[in-house]
């Protein structure tokens, strides 16, 4: 069994990659979504339809398979080296995961509330909602790289370091889109 760890490892890697790629395709798909309300029928009734199922695809499509293979082959490599969980690192990482499942069962709430015609969020908050995943890769990445050598409060200071950031970024971006449209 031991052999097939490096396998598992690789389509870990794999299925994180693509889990991720599709958490910030989805979002993306919702700021569009939400923009489209403010065009004129019959265009908006067609964006917003477009939205929607795009959305529905990336989830199903690319996001839940993904995710299962991420959670399938790390927990195989867990089970081919049940060791790896005496260390502190992989507990974080656990507990970062199961928040960032949370997460990807949030976004099908949108996604349903989508395709029912209704938008809990304006785009500049789903710009916001976007930028959670890039803290979860970031965290989990370090988390898995460096395990313990970091001290797991700077690592989460750091984080939310990273997070205000990202914060200010967005919020910059969101007063020159509005400065650009007023001119």
């Amino acid at each position: 069994m031991a052999q097939y760890y490096l396998y598992f490892k690789a389509f870990h890697i794999v299925g994180f990659v693509s889990w991720f790629a599709g958490l910030f395709y989805l979002v993306r798909i919702f700021v569009y979504h939400a923009e489209a309300e403010d065009r004129e029928e019959p265009i908006k009734s067609e964006l917003k339809k477009q939205f929607s199922l795009m959305s529905e695809r990336v989830y199903k499509i690319i996001m839940n398979p993904a995710m299962m293979i991420t959670w399938t082959c790390g927990l195989s490599m867990l089970a081919i080296n049940p060791a790896i969980l005496d260390q502190n690192w992989i507990r974080v990482k656990l507990l970062l995961l199961v928040l960032l499942t949370a997460y990807h069962l949030y976004c099908k709430g949108i996604v349903k509330k989508q395709l029912a015609g209704i938008s809990p969020f304006n785009s500049y908050q789903f710009r916001l909602l976007n930028e959670l995943p890039t803290l979860f890769l970031v965290a989990i990445v370090l988390l898995a790289v460096i395990k313990d050598v970091l001290n797991f409060a700077y690592l989460f200071l750091g984080v939310l370091v990273f997070g205000f950031i990202l914060f200010s970024i967005v919020k910059a971006y969101k007063r020159h889109r509005e400065k650009k449209a007023k001119s």
